[in-house]
């Protein structure tokens, strides 16, 4: 039997030196599930933090056991941000190192930390992003859809109606859209997406990083229907594909156009219809003076 290889070095021997830690808010991306994605320099803010505030401090003590660290740990959840905010503006005038960390991935997508470090940027004070893990852009890796122009649109309603109301909102966006979602409301927000924005290609990416890390692709009809998408556990990620431009009639063009007129003289009306519609503005400023009957 051939000898089984030694296990890693947790660090490997020619990595960088560190840097000193300067003071200043650091927002410290940490792992979506496996632990070994947590970068060194995210170690090394964290070994010299004076402070870490953390979404869930049950969630980032275990991170931090399992790295040997110890560190003063505050809650900044959504009850809990302003006050965070106040104490992290004072320990950074006395010029502590301050660590901002989520349950998992990067700070400040759909995160609670987003309140302290806008009051830190308001009062002048240093902020520095420590990247790494993300599952929003580890899903658009894998989604196998276009990735150079993407909306971010967070959690969607969970309810239909309010749901559906948003989807209508970025339903004539021409990028990727990207959504977080839970899963048990996962298979209702497929339907609504189904529904709203029409048959496009998708991918739920789900326990990213982790042991049972999946991806499912097909079109959101499809997907709504899929076993696999029925109430499935762990964190959920929705990656939509672009819609098709959809072209509009002349008709659509003339109430657009007359409807504009009411408010503007023909030329502005031309304009604003060109911008709204995605039409050449000449064509429409000609048709405008015809309706207008000169």
């Amino acid at each position: 039997m051939p000898e089984s290889s030694p296990d890693p070095s947790p660090f490997p021997p020619t990595a960088p030196p560190r840097r000193t830690v300067a003071s200043g808010l650091y927002l410290v991306a940490t792992p979506i599930g496996n632990l070994r994605d947590m970068t060194l320099r995210a170690l090394d803010v964290l070994a010299a933090a004076d402070l870490v505030l953390a979404e869930d401090t049950r969630v980032t003590a275990k991170l931090l056991s399992a790295y040997g660290l110890k560190v003063r740990l505050e809650r900044c959840d959504d009850h809990a941000s302003a006050r965070a905010a106040d104490l992290a503006i004072e320990r950074l005038r006395e010029g502590a190192v301050v660590a901002l960390v989520s349950d998992a991935g990067t700070p400040l997508v759909s995160d609670p930390g987003f309140v302290v470090a806008r009051a830190v940027i308001a009062e002048g004070l240093p902020v520095h992003p420590i990247p790494g893990p993300s599952s929003l852009l580890a899903a658009l890796c894998i989604a196998g859809l276009p990735a150079d122009r993407v909306l971010f649109a967070g959690f969607l309603p969970p309810k239909s109606g309010a749901r559906r109301t948003m989807l209508e909102e970025v339903r004539t966006a021409r990028q990727t859209l990207v959504f977080f979602e839970s899963g048990p409301r996962l298979a209702d927000s497929l339907a609504d997406m189904a529904a709203v924005l029409g048959p496009r290609p998708a991918a739920v990416a789900r326990e990213l990083t982790k042991l049972y890390e999946e991806c499912v692709r097909g079109s959101l009809a499809e997907l709504a229907v899929d076993p696999r998408c029925q109430s499935p556990k762990g964190e959920i990620v929705v990656v939509v594909g672009p819609g098709d431009i959809e072209v509009a009639s002349d008709a659509d063009a003339d109430a657009a156009l007359a409807e504009a007129m009411t408010r503007l003289p023909p030329g502005e009306a031309a304009a604003e219809v060109s911008r709204a519609l995605n039409l050449p503005r000449k064509p429409l400023y000609k048709r405008a003076l015809e309706m207008q009957g000169r």
